[in-house]
């Protein structure tokens, strides 16, 4: 079983060293489960009313104390390596937006690839016109109901979001990949041409409306993975990137990436 990054002598309920005991890789699949179950419930609450913004500030909680409980056996998170960190967030949430504007604009033959693929309706990856887009700040009959959604849907993504992501993707996908049977006995940063394409491309199960970018980006913080091999690192990455990509949209109102 994978040793925890602390002292071997730890305090937390019985039934978590139970449930670990019972299936090493819990600390790093768990959390992630947890916080998309919890999303799915928020999901349903209307995103202008009051009732989703205490959904959203109680998933940050709910998810955030199912993590911290399995912290214990999380393996060493690494160095955060800021700068690093910070110059990779920035481009990744570049290439993002560039990545997807481009995407909507390729050209298929004579005819836009919106136009080739639509059916009744065009498809979720493919970008819209502005006029097509809703405002999201319309949808608030008040400014400070609009600004607190803005402030708990950015918090949530950059605080539970990529320590949950992270521990699965490059904790736990990236290893299981390479021994699904063992995976906890696999070193963290281990490469493998499997995993490295494999992840990116199941990247897309997550983020199905933006495909294309989703597995350049996943590739992107694979890649500083198996440079860095620090969980750290890729956590403060992939907060920098949500970060920088929810001030871009808030700014420029390109509500497609909310």
């Amino acid at each position: 079983m994978e040793q925890p990054s602390q002292s071997d002598t730890i305090r937390e309920p019985l039934w978590v060293t139970g449930l670990v005991k019972a299936e090493p890789r819990a600390p790093l699949v768990l959390p992630y489960m947890a916080y998309l179950l919890l999303m799915l419930l928020t999901d349903f609450l209307p995103d202008h009313t009051p009732y989703n913004q205490l959904g959203i500030a109680m998933h940050v909680i709910a998810a955030a104390w199912a993590t911290w409980l399995l912290r214990h056996h999380w393996p060493s998170l690494g160095k955060p390596h800021f700068l690093i960190a910070l110059v990779a967030g920035l481009f990744a949430a570049w290439m993002w937006v560039a990545g997807q504007h481009r995407l909507a604009g390729i050209e298929f033959g004579n005819q836009n690839l919106g136009d080739v693929l639509s059916v009744g309706m065009r498809p979720p990856f493919l970008k819209l016109e502005p006029h097509e887009f809703e405002s999201v700040a319309s949808r608030f009959s008040t400014a400070p109901a609009f600004w607190s959604h803005v402030v708990l849907k950015i918090s949530r993504a950059v605080t539970v979001v990529p320590v949950v992501e992270e521990l699965f993707w490059r904790g736990f996908i990236l290893r299981a990949f390479v021994n699904w049977n063992r995976s906890e006995d696999v070193p963290l940063g281990t490469f493998t041409w499997f995993s490295f394409l494999g992840s990116s491309l199941l990247s897309v199960a997550q983020h199905p409306a933006n495909w294309g970018v989703s597995i350049l980006c996943w590739m992107l913080f694979n890649a500083l993975f198996y440079w860095k091999k620090s969980l750290f690192c890729l956590i403060l990455t992939h907060a920098i990137t949500n970060l920088a990509l929810y001030i871009y949209v808030v700014r420029e109102g390109d509500w497609q990436f909310w």
